[in-house]
């Protein structure tokens, strides 16, 4: 029998990790592999708790995150210290995922050390180097590394063949999140306290439909988030509506929330959630107003309309499935379409009962086939 492949899989954020943690688990079951996990705590307190949750326990923990490090500060502790662990690991395959500078950082390390590279939600393009920023280039900077590419759709992976990318190297294998979200809502059915922190607010809130909120984007602050105040705060005049926001650490959303929003009756500001609560905030919401990448492809899977305070998405098939709508920062737009799902059943039940485009549940179980090659 051939000696096990050392996959080194790294990330640093809480979004990789819960898009990650179902291919872990997979294989770690699996006799063809040693697994090998290296984290740069990119995002500590919120990554901790996916790990937590999910069992991982890291080989190795860079630890860097500072308080308000610049880009490029930040990217050259992650290249040092990701070759660092590559050097002592000499893994056969370095796994990353998306598109954060862990991921950008790791996969330029492993290119330098002529180490084959699988990225984990491949080809997901904006068209605009600026939104989201500094993602998209990220994620071209990876997409030009990577010797497999684990694109989530069919659109995806056409986006990696316009670019050149070697087709036999890209495979359509669905997304992880799908996979964790079967997994975290399976675990609260069975364990109902891993969520029950919400259960105060599902009282308060009684007889309201509740939507949900999340925003931190680099290209929102300043003027995207005041606007995205101001229609939250206009929505919560709403008598029949509550929001739920749980505010990102950024202080460049969390001053302009507090300012904006604290005390409102029908707005609850939270400390960020942990998995299992968000998974249970998506459950319980009637629909969801992001910027975030990762809501785009969960709340649909849970039946529950998104629409996208962004300009841009690298995830246009949620747009093309009719499960998520972009509609910018502009106050009016927000409130304007928040306002038509919550008083036209037709055009919610157009949004919810679309099919999403995201995945099957067994995507780990795909990708790990490609590693064993």
């Amino acid at each position: 029998m051939s000696e096990p492949r050392r996959i080194l899989t790294v990330f640093g954020t809480r979004p990789e990790a819960i898009k990650l943690f179902p291919l872990l688990h997979a294989l770690q079951g699996d006799a063809r592999f040693v697994s090998r996990v290296c984290v740069s705590a990119q995002h500590r307190g919120m990554l901790d708790q996916v790990l937590a949750i999910s069992g991982i326990v890291p080989h190795h923990d860079l630890d860097l995150m500072q308080p308000d490090q610049t880009l490029d500060g930040l990217t050259a502790n992650l290249l040092t210290g990701l070759g660092r662990v590559m050097d002592e690991e000499t893994p056969d395959w370095v796994v990353v995922q998306g598109d954060t500078a862990t991921a950008m950082a790791g996969a330029l390390a492993a290119y330098y050390r002529k180490i084959p590279v699988a990225h984990v939600e491949a080809g997901l393009r904006s068209g605009n180097i600026h939104h989201p920023w500094p993602e998209e280039v990220n994620r071209k900077i990876i997409g030009t590394i990577a010797a497999l590419h684990c694109a989530p759709t069919e659109t995806a992976a056409a986006a990696l063949r316009r670019e050149n990318v070697d087709p036999t190297a890209v495979h359509v294998t669905g997304n992880t999140v799908i996979d964790a979200l079967h997994w975290i809502t399976a675990r609260i059915a069975e364990e109902r306290e891993l969520a029950a922190g919400l259960a105060e607010l599902e009282q308060r809130f009684a007889g309201k439909r509740i939507v949900g909120v999340t925003s931190h984007r680099r290209e929102n602050f300043g003027e995207g988030m005041q606007s995205i105040a101001a229609a939250i705060r206009r929505l919560a005049a709403r008598d029949d509506v509550a929001i739920v926001f749980p505010v990102h650490l950024n202080p460049n959303v969390r001053q302009v929330m507090d300012a904006e929003l604290a005390g409102l009756d029908n707005v609850a500001l939270i400390e960020p959630l942990d998995y299992p609560h968000f998974a249970r905030l998506l459950d319980i919401c009637t629909l969801m107003l992001t910027d975030s990448g990762g809501v785009q492809e969960e709340a649909p899977a849970l039946g529950k309309p998104v629409l996208v305070m962004r300009e841009t998405t690298e995830r246009p098939e949620g747009v093309e499935a009719g499960t998520a709508k972009l509609v910018g920062t502009d106050a009016d737009r927000i409130v304007a379409e928040a306002e038509r799902l919550l008083d036209d059943e037709a055009a919610y039940a157009a949004m919810a009962r679309a099919h999403n485009p995201f995945g099957d549940g067994k995507t780990a179980a795909r990708i790990m086939e490609l590693l064993a090659g």
